[in-house]
């Protein structure tokens, strides 16, 4: 059976290493064809632009997983011909013509107040609350360390609206968090739902799934992969 490459696609406030303790396990499950995408954040066309030149690099099927922001990124890209699969870690997953921004006012998260914007446009978690809204379950040191190098987008983006979804036209696998403080879990329910996900899991756990559960995360990846095999 030939396994499909993985691209593991981050989300705002958060870099390619948020993936890190996933990347160990799929890599110690066998699966080598692994890649993590640094994105700008400066708009979803672009963001969409860096992932769809990472797909064309990669021969044969390609599964794509998306956390926070980054499964807007692939409902976006996921489009392309060699994507045969997509996975959500707690992520957006919007239908045409929705943003982020959208499904967000329709139901906030709970740390919403703890996001500010600068003087150039970027939006940042406040550093002193991003602990208690993006990884509660991780411990303080982790957090503070998340909190010094996260990775601001451009306000824009979370207004940034999707063309044509690709989990119309994928199979997909979702993860819900049942804790989030960035992402409202029952948006997560709402968007799992309407896109008949072969699979939907739901964690005790903050949004920062893919680090603090990084075992049952890769569980649902690598079924998703044995899947499109």
């Amino acid at each position: 059976m030939t396994k499909p490459a993985i691209i593991l696609v981050h989300g705002f406030w958060g870099g390619a290493a948020h993936w890190a303790k996933v990347i160990r396990e799929l890599w110690n499950r066998g699966y080598s064809d692994l890649h993590a995408v640094e994105m700008p954040l400066t708009s979803l066309a672009d963001d969409a632009g860096r992932l769809r030149k990472m797909i064309a690099q990669r021969e044969g099927k390609v599964l794509l997983v998306g956390h926070s922001y980054g499964g807007a990124v692939i409902t976006e890209a996921g489009n392309a011909p060699n994507i045969a699969g997509l996975v959500y870690i707690a992520a957006f997953a919007p239908d045409a013509g929705e943003s982020p921004g959208s499904i967000s006012q329709a139901i906030p998260p709970a740390a919403f107040a703890n996001i500010a914007p600068d003087s150039d446009g970027y939006l940042w978690i406040k550093p002193d609350q991003y602990h208690d809204s993006f990884c509660k379950d991780l411990d303080a040191e982790e957090g503070l360390v998340m909190a010094v190098t996260q990775k601001a987008p451009v306000g824009a983006t979370f207004g940034d609206a999707i063309s044509e979804p690709a989990w119309k036209h994928k199979p997909s696998w979702y993860q819900i968090s049942s804790q989030d403080r960035m992402i409202n879990p029952e948006n997560q329910k709402m968007m799992s739902a309407r896109m008949n996900a072969r699979k939907v899991i739901a964690l005790e756990a903050s949004h920062a799934s893919l680090a603090s559960r990084p075992k049952e995360v890769a569980d649902l990846i690598v079924e998703a992969a044995q899947s499109i095999s």
